[in-house]
């Protein structure tokens, strides 16, 4: 593994953990420069094709994903590790259904569906665009039915 930072290509571990989902995480130190840093591994499965909704396919893109929650999340209590682990389990699902494409649409409804869980404005704030709530009757409405619940 290459040190981020002297670029040299031998690192030994030093620790290594499992998570629920596959993934390892190793704990490096550079041979070279003694600097120690962290990698992350996981398994790479065929995610599924997504059908937007004017009909073109995209690729499923994680970071892609990951910034526009972190956007609904901004200035909220939401940590990196919540984010992390809701795009994991979108991702895993995606993985799981087994399909060659699968509606946007489906991923959207699994991101409200977290964001609902974890952090109400940040619902909102996703749910403003997602959802096309273009007016404050819309948005009001939106509000009620969570504050009903």
């Amino acid at each position: 593994m290459r040190c981020p930072y002297c670029k040299y290509e031998q690192s030994r571990v030093i620790d290594t953990t499992h998570d629920h989902r596959g993934g390892v995480r190793r704990r490096r130190e550079c041979e070279n420069c003694g600097q120690r840093f962290s990698t992350y591994e996981r398994p790479i499965l065929a995610t599924p094709l997504l059908v937007k909704q004017d009909g073109t396919r995209e690729e499923f893109d994680r970071d892609k994903l990951i910034r526009g929650i972190r956007i609904a999340c901004a200035k909220r209590p939401v940590s990196a590790t919540d984010i992390e682990r809701l795009v994991g389990e979108i991702e895993s699902t995606l993985q799981a259904m087994g399909r060659a494409e699968v509606s946007s649409r489906v991923v959207g409804d699994m991101v409200i569906a977290g964001l609902k869980e974890m952090d109400q404005i940040a619902y909102i704030r996703y749910a403003i665009v997602y959802l096309g709530l273009d007016d404050l009757k819309a948005i009001r409405g939106e509000i009620d039915r969570l504050l009903e619940n």
